[in-house]
């Protein structure tokens, strides 16, 4: 560990470029000092990853947190596109309950009830959205300090070890996160994981976009949203699956196989999945799924020329527009973040797949290794 502090220390001071009163600032504006803390007696830090072009990518063991992401616009102003808060203090969940860049994880997403049945066992976890398990519960990995193994300029390493019976789920389950910053302004993100006993994973990571670099100013409504699916599996309202998986020919306001503005069918009040989902929180069975060759989705916006690809080994991408955000947080710089100041798009097994043995599997057992990957890659497009 005394290794790690030393390296991610000399990165840290190689990354940053500004200074304030004396203090060394990232490119994107946040003072690593401010990230230095314990949390349950664990040492919390920032690590900031470079690479030649110019792209900044800032990160918290927290949680295993994006902070920040820099990238150029088009016309070469690097803008930050993630929300995020500029202070570890901002990230502890009893002052801010945010999942915030986080990597989600004992299973990111729904469980119906929070109740799983697993070798003839049900276990009984958290309910706390809607009388389900969300994210792993109220106390999830987003909550956790995750231990530094490697850290240099191009990447990052966390682990976490989630004891069995952590919020009720069986096993004890060793994960890692590894953040990758790509000379090709790509950020990597390989997920993997081992158990002693079955259990389920789903792990995804949490980051809240806005390409305008302005989330004050510019709501996501305002860019266009392209997705490689044909059918997505339709919610209740209480936002869980009904376990149908339906054609999007169906519901024309959730097709976005042909790329248009998000805020075009997102108010439709006639529209039962709109309404239930306050807007897009939906999953979307991705075609080609698990091909990291096929592009799983394209956000991108107009008034910075910002365009994010996705690509992903998983079979889901749930699309959630930030139709909670309700001006109750104030993060980065000062700005309160409004409705719809971001779009979330996480890569994942589907929502409450452990209930639904037809759909793409989320069990793992003893000798098996979860892997997952995801990747956005940063681009402009230029008038």
């Amino acid at each position: 560990m005394k290794r790690i502090a030393i390296i991610a220390a000399a990165v840290l001071m190689a990354a940053c470029s500004h200074s304030n009163n004396g203090r060394v600032l990232t490119k994107s504006g946040l003072d690593p000092q401010a990230f230095v803390a314990e949390y349950n007696g664990q040492p919390t830090a920032l690590y900031t990853l470079a690479n030649e072009s110019g792209m900044e990518v800032c990160i918290t063991n927290f949680g295993g947190r994006i902070v920040s992401i820099m990238v150029p616009d088009a016309k070469g102003k690097y803008r930050d596109v993630v929300l995020g808060f500029d202070n570890i203090q901002d990230y502890f969940p009893e002052n801010n309950k945010t999942d915030f860049g986080a990597a989600i994880g004992r299973y990111a997403n729904r469980i119906n009830q929070g109740k799983i049945k697993i070798d003839g066992v049900e276990y009984q976890l958290p309910q706390n959205n809607n009388g389900h398990c969300l994210h792993g519960g109220p106390d999830g990995w987003q909550y956790k300090v995750y231990e530094t193994v490697e850290a240099d300029s191009s990447h990052v390493i966390f682990k976490l070890v989630s004891p069995d019976g952590d919020a009720n789920f069986p096993g004890e389950v060793t994960a890692t996160v590894t953040y990758t910053l790509t000379a090709e302004n790509k950020l990597a993100i390989d997920y993997a994981a081992r158990t002693d006993k079955t259990t389920v994973i789903n792990m995804t990571n949490h980051s809240y976009f806005n390409l305008s670099g302005d989330p004050a100013n510019h709501k996501i409504t305002e860019d266009f949203l392209w997705i490689n699916s044909s059918s997505y599996t339709p919610a209740d309202n209480t936002l869980m699956t009904t376990g149908e998986i339906a054609d999007l020919s169906t519901n024309p306001a959730l097709d976005f196989r042909m790329a248009k503005l998000i805020g075009q069918d997102i108010d439709q009040k006639d529209n039962e999945q709109i309404v239930n989902g306050g807007g897009y929180d939906h999953n979307w069975v991705l075609d080609k799924s698990g091909r990291m060759g096929s592009t799983a989705a394209t956000l991108f916006c107009p008034e910075s020329g910002i365009q994010m690809n996705v690509w992903t080994s998983e079979p889901g991408i749930q699309v959630y527009s930030g139709n909670f955000l309700d001006g109750t947080v104030t993060g980065k710089n000062g700005v309160v973040y409004q409705k719809r100041a971001a779009i979330c798009l996480e890569s994942q097994k589907y929502p409450d797949t452990p209930n639904k043995p037809d759909w793409p599997s989320a069990t793992l057992k003893p000798g098996q290794i979860y892997k997952s990957v995801t990747v956005y890659g940063f681009s402009v497009v230029k008038d």
